[in-house]
């Protein structure tokens, strides 16, 4: 055997032992417990994040400040419209003691509400938010302003108000919504109008509801959205409320039941030898104050007669129209 062909042998066979004895380690070796670092503050997670506590909308019955209003804007000879990182002006400047770095929210009233689902007299009027602005240059009569956070197209005319900093309720870890949970005996009221009128609603979209300052409301109290059993649904249904035991109800002509089929309902009287029985006869002899539990929601800003919500929690769709109780 050569020298060279003895050195490679050598070294192969030592490269073996080196990778079997590493392995072995390796094995032995338990591996160290990876250590996950959470941001205590991440825990606390809020409810309505920034586009829903600053763009929720609000029915108000007071008077609202048109001194300040979207005069103009950078680009406005090529748009008519505008929305998050333009540039635009306001009618508020020196003169009326603006700062560079003040936030604005920009609103737009839409009108009156007039709504069959509530017995309030004067809800007030609907005010549209629009999004935030925030000044970045200061002149006499005129401060420029950048769209922080836009929720809708800005418009030129749109109004600029100051607006208290907003803080959302936090998410609590809570038990499962109980669907026959018995009515509290506290304020209640109903869901009267919908962010962007909508009427099928889900978690997370905002709603206006007929409570306010006025019944003891209070930003992060929390709401159950219950309707009376049997009712709610969105289309109507011609239901069959008889079958005629006779006849065998609806099963096939060849091969029907007859009068016991387990399709035909059951007859009235003792001996059953009265009429068929039907679901509007049914119904009359339970209590009336039956309800369905569809939800929760959270109370994001309060005005006088009405605030605005955020549904939390749905266990089907919800409607405008439907019912409200304080927990």
């Amino acid at each position: 055997m050569s020298f060279q062909n003895f050195y490679n042998r050598s070294v192969g066979t030592l490269f073996i032992i080196l990778i079997g004895l590493t392995t072995a380690n390796f094995a032995q070796t338990p591996r160290p417990t990876p250590i996950v670092i959470v941001n205590q503050n991440q825990r606390e997670l809020p409810v309505a994040g920034s586009n829903n506590l600053y763009c929720a909308g609000y029915i108000e019955t007071g008077s609202v400040n048109q001194n300040f209003e979207i005069v103009g804007a950078d680009n406005e000879k090529d748009q008519h419209i505008f929305a998050q990182g333009d540039f635009l002006y306001i009618s508020a400047g020196q003169n009326r003691g603006v700062k560079v770095g003040d936030m604005f929210s920009v609103i737009r009233p839409r009108g009156r509400v007039s709504r069959q689902w509530t017995n309030k007299r004067n809800l007030g009027f609907y005010v549209q938010e629009i999004g935030m602005v925030e000044v970045v240059r200061v002149k006499n009569e005129v401060s420029v302003a950048r769209v922080r956070t836009s929720c809708d197209n800005l418009l030129l005319g749109d109004l600029v108000q100051s607006v208290p900093p907003r803080t959302s309720p936090l998410f609590e870890k809570r038990p499962a919504l109980d669907l026959f949970a018995e009515p509290t005996g506290k304020a209640s009221g109903r869901i009267v109008m919908a962010r962007d009128n909508q009427e099928l609603l889900a978690r997370e979209q905002i709603v206006y509801i007929d409570l306010g300052a006025e019944d003891n409301v209070k930003v992060g109290d929390r709401l159950t959205v219950f309707r009376p059993l049997g009712t709610g649904n969105i289309f109507d249904r011609v239901e069959r409320e008889e079958v005629n035991a006779n006849e065998g109800g609806y099963q096939s002509e060849e091969y029907k039941g007859d009068k016991f089929s387990n399709q035909a309902q059951r007859k009235k009287g003792e001996q059953a030898t009265g009429e068929v029985t039907n679901t509007e006869d049914v119904k009359s002899r339970r209590p009336n104050n039956l309800r369905r539990i569809v939800g929760e929601l959270v109370i994001l800003n309060v005005k006088e007669k009405t605030a605005t919500a955020v549904i939390t929690r749905n266990t089907s769709e919800i409607h405008t129209g439907d019912m409200v109780e304080l927990q």
